[in-house]
């Protein structure tokens, strides 16, 4: 593991891998094997109190599956398959960075998005560079990563705030199945910013209220 943040970069952890990627293929087989990785890697928020649940993978599925259900006054101003998308590639990343939490102090949020960054140019470039484009290329996934990071158009605040609605359901669900206090993650609703899916948080907290009751 590297502990010094300047020595860390993408090959540094390919090179502790098994079965790392053959890199400059013509063939997507290698990116395959790559973001299998986001199948096996669990989410570190849940695994402080105990619970080995969700991968990374996982988290991104529902999330995916949530964008394909905005509420009418949201679907008609946005692009909805490109919500998807992002929805599908924006923790990407963390097949090789893993998952950075708020409390891992010693990696600067600078920090984190720099490792980021450069996976993804990793993935885009070494691994799918001199693959033929389909209908969704390595460039438009970098594209489609970059937009989400800045978050600046109205698809990227909806993928914003489905990862934090996300989050609090499996916090929801969490509780009911580890009978643990998980209280700690319900400030993520406060910086949900889009109205329809305050609404939709507001319904998950006042579920969780009437379980305390």
């Amino acid at each position: 593991m590297v502990t010094d943040n300047s020595m860390w970069t993408p090959e540094t952890v390919l090179s502790t891998l098994p079965h790392p990627p053959d890199e400059n293929s013509t063939s997507p087989v290698p990116f395959f094997h790559l973001i299998e990785r986001l199948k096996t890697t669990k989410r570190e928020g849940w695994r402080r109190f105990g619970i080995n649940g969700e991968s990374i993978s996982d988290h991104m599925y529902r999330m995916s599956i949530m964008t394909m259900m905005a509420p009418p006054s949201l679907a008609t101003k946005i692009n909805i398959p490109h919500c998807t998308k992002m929805a599908l590639i924006h923790d990407m990343a963390e097949a090789l960075v893993g998952d950075i939490t708020p409390v891992d102090h010693h990696i600067t949020k600078a920090e984190k998005a720099r490792r980021e960054a450069s996976v993804m140019d990793y993935i885009t470039s070494t691994l799918l560079g001199k693959v033929p484009g389909g209908i969704f290329s390595g460039g438009e996934i970098k594209k489609v990563f970059e937009e989400y990071e800045k978050d600046e158009t109205l698809e990227a605040h909806f993928v914003h705030d489905i990862d934090k609605m996300e989050l609090l359901l499996q916090m929801v669900e969490y509780e009911r199945s580890n009978e643990v206090d998980l209280t700690e993650f319900t400030h993520v609703a406060s910086r949900i910013r889009l109205p329809e899916i305050q609404a939709w948080a507001a319904e998950v907290i006042q579920e969780r209220k009437k379980k305390e009751a």
